[in-house]
């Protein structure tokens, strides 16, 4: 299985917690690099930023035209097949990136694993699995890959982790209803979730920023 190429910043030397951010589909590791610069997380320490790069693959909804994703889109309807192969395979692959934090000396409860759209979903899928406690888990525009399987599958250690969700109220590409009901699944099954919603598409906006730095200030305090 191949290691997953990352951009790594580190805000100081001596980092005292990681934030990993998952990008979307069709984008890579560069679309949330101005990330490390718009938070202000000076209480924590120094922060290492790590945005990794999903591998290239055919995607079925945009006709089989290959780009960066991780795991394929087959169809539309909320209720539709899910690739589950391709979650499994990302979900590995962050995995053996998480293993590689702690062994450069970090330990999961500083470790904030997040995402966008399709990095929401690994990152909640990912997260909830993870046998070690981690510090908290960003959920941006974005859904519960595989909820039939989550009360199974999910892991002891995380299941008190704090979950920042947020959605646009006006996003076409995943509906607000599939934030919420997401949102529904994980408080059904006692979840900390803090819930935001903005008016926006499917993007990240000033706001959302502003929560989520003030989200992580208090995870990681």
């Amino acid at each position: 299985m191949p290691v997953l190429q990352t951009i790594d910043i580190e805000t100081a030397p001596g980092p005292r917690a990681t934030i990993i951010i998952l990008h979307g589909l069709g984008a890579d590791g560069n679309d949330f690099v101005p990330f490390a610069s718009e938070l202000d997380l000076k209480a924590v320490g120094p922060v290492r930023f790590v945005f990794p790069h999903a591998p290239v693959i055919p995607v079925t909804i945009n006709g089989g035209y290959r780009m960066r994703a991780w795991y394929d889109i087959l169809g539309t309807e909320q209720h539709g097949r899910q690739d589950e192969a391709g979650l499994r395979q990302s979900q590995a692959q962050l995995e053996a990136l998480l293993e590689r934090e702690k062994a450069l000396g970090m330990p999961s409860r500083r470790i904030v694993l997040g995402g966008f759209s399709q990095g929401c979903a690994m990152s909640l899928l990912t997260g909830l699995r993870h046998k070690e406690p981690l510090a908290g888990i960003i959920a941006m525009s974005g859904y519960l890959p595989l909820a039939d399987t989550t009360e199974a599958e999910r892991s002891a250690a995380n299941a008190k982790t704090p979950i920042f969700q947020a959605h646009g109220r006006y996003d076409e590409m995943l509906v607000l209803e599939r934030g919420t009901a997401s949102r529904d699944k994980l408080v059904a099954l006692g979840y900390p979730v803090e819930w935001h919603e903005y008016p926006m598409p499917h993007s990240v906006c000033a706001q959302e920023i502003a929560d989520l730095n003030a989200w992580l200030l208090k995870v990681l305090a």
